[in-house]
Formats: C-alpha cells, sequence, structure tokens
C-alpha cells in the first residue's frame, strides 16, 4: 500500500500542500492514506508523521514528493529511511525519482547518502577535538562553564564533610542533582590535575 506523506514549514496561508496533494493522488496514493504536518522540518514532534510511520507494515511504502519534507536534516532523513527498512518499508521520493529504494538504484543512492552523513558526523567531531586541544594548549578549559560558583562550592563541599546527604544539599541551594554531581565530578578531576 501507498502511504504519503506531506509538509509545509508553516501554517499561514501563503504555504499549502496543495501541490504536494496533487502529485501523491496522481501517483497512485489513496486520499485517505495521506498524513501531513503544518510544521518547522526542525520540530522533531510532528504528529502527521508519526502517525504515517505508526499506520504503516511491512510491504507498504511512504511516498512524499521532495525530500526536505520528510527530514529536518540529512542524518535524519538517513535514520527514518534506514528504520523503514527495517521494517520491511520502502521508500520513494517523487521529486528526486532515483531515491525510490524499491530499486537498486535507490538503493545504491541512499547507502551513497549514508555514507556521505556518517563523514560529515565524523569530519564535525575531528574538528570538535582539534578546537579542544588547541584551546587546552593555549590554557583555555573547554565545555560548559561551570554552574556553581567556586564559594557555592566550597560551601557544599563544608556541607558534604559535616555529613549532609546529596539530596539536602540539592535542596538548601537549589541545585539541581545532575549540576551537583557534574560540579563534584570537575572538582575531584581538577584537584587531582
Amino acid at each position: 500500500m501507498l502511504v504519503g506523506y506531506m509538509r509545509v514549514s508553516s501554517e499561514n496561508e501563503r504555504q499549502n500542500t496543495d501541490l504536494q496533494y496533487d502529485a501523491l493522488i496522481k501517483v497512485g496514493v489513496d486520499s485517505r492514506n495521506i498524513y501531513q504536518d503544518k510544521a518547522s522540518g526542525v520540530k522533531s514532534q510532528r504528529v502527521g508523521l508519526k502517525n504515517a510511520l505508526d499506520f504503516m507494515k511491512k510491504g507498504d511504502c511512504l511516498i512524499v514528493w521532495k525530500l526536505d519534507r520528510l527530514g529536518r536534516s540529512l542524518p535524519h532523513l538517513i535514520q527514518i529511511v534506514a528504520e523503514l527498512k527495517a521494517r520491511g518499508i520502502a521508500f520513494g521520493s517523487l521529486t528526486e525519482t532515483m531515491m525510490d529504494t524499491t530499486t537498486p538504484q535507490g538503493e545504491f543512492l541512499f547507502n551513497i547518502f549514508a555514507s556521505l552523513a556518517q563523514y560529515e558526523r565524523s569530519l564535525n567531531q575531528e574538528r570538535v577535538i582539534a578546537g579542544l586541544e588547541a584551546a587546552k594548549r593555549r590554557g583555555k578549559k573547554g565545555g560548559r562553564p561551570s554552574i556553581i560558583t567556586k564559594e557555592k562550592m566550597e560551601e557544599v563541599l563544608d556541607a558534604l564533610t559535616a555529613g549532609k546527604s546529596k539530596a539536602s544539599i540539592c535542596r538548601n541551594f537549589d541545585i539541581k542533582r545532575s549540576t551537583l554531581y557534574d560540579s563534584l565530578k570537575r572538582f575531584t578531576i581538577t584537584t587531582a590535575s
């Protein structure tokens, strides 16, 4: 069964799904099996997409008008298509006709996209690591700045030494538990250096 998904980025009247709807109907998608969202591609909560994915079963094919209507980014698009493939569901894009995972060419193209996305992630990781190392050589510390001031941290350590529980310290100093643990870990690393 063909299932269609369409999306526009905003709910104003200038953007509508008419073009996408007509294209999906033209290729044989039943109007009852077309799901839509009126939301930015960066929003992770897209009810129409979730409903379409929940509705489909093995052997179905998700059709979109254009690739950018489905994924927020290349890695997100690849993640969705990989999940479909794992469930035995095909994927096709009407505008990018080569992107049809039911054909060998489409499968090949999808694998190239997946490789490019992995390469992009690896390059980003390398850049981050190189930047942190360069900053470290210049005496700068990477990462987020500490939320707890030095004075407040000394008070926290005094309270811990006095036998106060971490839960009571969080309440008394208005600190989240995760922040306390992170700050204690940073303090231990700093004093050990």
